[in-house]
């Protein structure tokens, strides 16, 4: 008897992620959880390591922005971009902040909690949702995006981030000299799509071939607020990967 809410569970969460067509696609997640974090930075392992952990469960969506202000310590980051830096400090500076710091996890837009502390992911966890439905699919080499009508909507933009899903790097100078890190969901580009239609819903289709480029083999829309040019909440996500 008490085995069984534990089995419906776990056959739930494995409905979250749905193949098609040769992709995975993930399209009712709870929480979309970015982690900003360095090859340069000693204290960002075990972040790295709870990001992979994190990507099993069906019910996120993980992703990983490499941050170059770490590189001067005389290790480039090969996946950092000024542009990850960029983003890390548009959050904080939408919460009012002037601070940023690496292993930082954003949790849905909302807040960030630093990446390696068990309980402070938990927390962050914890009730979090994303109110919109976001709906993929893959035909005909096409990557079709649906994102529905809800009344009252925010002012939000689609955004496509694209992702590598697993590399090793080894490590030759920095902090972590000497070691080979295995890194999952890198982000390899972001680029805005259009802005979403609260009253009739937005609808595109993209081809595979351009989405899949400069090594990405994966791809998460997310559907973002925008609070006067610096991200706000995440209202909805879904992602493909081949």
């Amino acid at each position: 008897m008490s085995s069984l809410p534990i089995i419906s569970a776990a056959l739930a969460a494995a409905l979250l992620v749905v193949p098609a067509a040769g992709a995975e696609i993930r399209d009712k997640p709870k929480a979309v959880l970015e982690l900003f974090t360095s090859q340069g930075c000693s204290s960002c392992p075990p972040a790295d390591a709870k990001l992979m952990e994190l990507q099993k469960r069906g019910d996120v969506i993980t992703l990983a922005y490499h941050v170059d202000y770490w590189d001067y310590i005389g290790w480039t980051d090969t996946f950092g971009a000024k542009a990850n830096t960029d983003r890390q400090k548009s959050y904080a500076q939408s919460w009012g902040s002037s601070m940023i710091y690496t292993p930082e996890l954003v949790v849905n837009g909302l807040k960030g909690v630093v990446g390696s502390r068990d309980t402070e992911v938990s927390g962050a966890l914890d009730g979090a949702t994303l109110v919109l439905p976001v709906a993929l699919s893959v035909d005909d080499k096409m990557l079709s995006i649906s994102v529905g009508p809800q009344s009252g909507g925010s002012n939000a933009a689609v955004w496509l981030v694209t992702f590598k899903d697993h590399q090793s790097v080894a490590i030759d100078r920095g902090e972590n000299a000497g070691q080979t890190m295995d890194y999952t969901q890198i982000v390899t580009s972001r680029q805005m799509l259009g802005m979403w239609d609260p009253t009739s819903g937005t609808h595109l289709k993209l081809p595979l071939s351009e989405i899949m480029a400069g090594g990405a083999n994966g791809a998460v829309i997310l559907v973002q607020t925008d609070k006067d040019g610096l991200p706000g909440p995440i209202l909805g996500a879904a992602s493909v990967q081949l």
